[in-house]
């Protein structure tokens, strides 16, 4: 398994992400004749220094003046330039991103009407395709991005002197769920294009994952900062061959909740989202008895299980663990046949891999397996181990 992190300590441009794959590898020359055959500009590539480390600065040519596009005809380009699906694909769904953020921003209901300023002009459509080329030709298995330092202060726009991050690109930012700080820095240093394309490619981390490193590449941005401007990219092969996976964990007591709502609560937890429920057993202050329940959820659901576990249990407040990264193997149901007491019964069986493929564990439904052994009157137990054993031999 490959991974590519992005670790933009000091902001990201659609530019500077062009700049940092191709340094990572991406290959230059098709990069450069994929942007020029699909875009009215000339793309120059070269290394640059900043505050000592070793970029590659992309600038992109344009026309001394453009006309401002409407989104519809920002997808007329994309889809006339007879570009590699993929490619296509994440192209469309940049400016898409893009799009909607603008569109709740400005009230706009109807797309069709939406004005493009900054974003909508060539260098932006090259910055796209081009990055979205670069982290395909890449041929990485996953991708991931720290948070980004966003900067301070304010930007001047087509729309005037706008907060930073401006609010399209914290639109975008809530919407792909990226975690972002702010920096000492009085200027923007996420830009729309570098949010959305980060957004489409990236899930979110707050640290790096233990791996081995292969590759190290920087993109060079315009400004000159008191640190270097620069985005770092790292390719990674992790060293577990597991699968990175983010969550968050909710907590809370509960000392006046009985077993049967418990129980009620523990089905509904599931059934809205959650990745695994516990209800633990505890004593609190003066020796009464209680129970901590604790759910391992993805980030996007935590608003809506935290409200349905205070519904429920009336507790005042739900502890949120700082969402975290675990590691996971793939999993993949399976049906298979197995004979019990003379009869053919078809059960289903969990599969877990690693990222290359290899089999790490299987184990049979036990709901499925409760089923055959009514049926066949054969211990549980029994049933679930011929249904493993089958199992082994079939995907091994």
């Amino acid at each position: 398994m490959k991974a590519l992190i992005f670790n933009p300590f000091s902001g990201a441009a659609g530019d500077m992400i062009l700049g940092c794959t191709l340094d990572l590898g991406a290959d230059r020359q098709y990069v450069r004749e994929l942007i020029e055959a699909s875009v009215d500009v000339s793309v120059d590539i070269r290394e640059v220094k900043k505050k000592g480390i070793k970029a590659l600065d992309v600038r992109i040519g344009v026309p001394e003046k453009e006309k401002v596009r409407k989104y519809p005809e920002l997808i007329d380009i994309i889809k006339s330039a007879k570009l590699p699906s993929r490619v296509e694909v994440s192209a469309l769904d940049i400016f898409a991103k893009m799009a909607d953020a603008e569109a709740a921003v400005h009230g706009y209901s109807d797309l069709a009407d939406l004005h493009f300023h900054e974003v909508g002009q060539s260098d932006a459509l090259a910055d796209v395709i081009g990055s979205s080329a670069a982290i395909h030709a890449l041929g990485c298995d996953a991708v991931y991005c720290t948070p980004i330092n966003v900067g301070s202060g304010t930007v001047e726009s087509a729309h005037g002197t706008l907060p930073v991050p401006a609010p399209a690109t914290l639109e975008i930012l809530r919407n792909g769920k990226l975690f972002f700080r702010g920096g000492n820095v009085k200027k923007e240093l996420l830009t729309p294009t570098g949010a959305a394309v980060l957004s489409h490619f990236a899930k979110p981390l707050e640290t790096f994952p233990q791996g081995r490193v292969i590759a190290i590449g920087y993109g060079a941005g315009d400004a000159d900062l008191p640190g270097p401007n620069v985005l770092q990219g790292i390719l990674s092969e992790p060293d577990s061959c597991l699968i990175q996976d983010t969550i968050e964990v909710l907590e809370t007591n509960a000392d006046d909740v009985s077993g049967e709502v418990l129980g009620n609560l523990f089905e509904e937890l599931l059934a809205m989202g959650a990745r695994d429920v516990a209800v633990i057993p505890a004593t609190m202050k003066k020796g009464r008895p209680a129970h901590v329940i604790k759910v391992i959820c993805k980030p996007e659901d935590s608003s809506k299980l935290a409200r349905k576990i205070i519904t429920e249990t009336g507790s005042l407040g739900i502890r949120v663990m700082p969402s975290r990264h675990r590691l996971i193997a793939a999993r993949q149901i399976e049906l298979i046949r197995i004979d019990v007491a003379g009869e053919e019964f078809e059960v289903a069986v969990k599969v877990a891999r690693d990222s290359e493929g290899v089999l790490l564990n299987i184990s049979a439904e036990f709901e499925d397996c409760k089923q055959v052994a009514r049926k066949s009157g054969t211990p549980v137990k029994e049933v679930m181990r011929r249904a493993e054993e089958v199992a082994w031999k079939l995907f091994s």
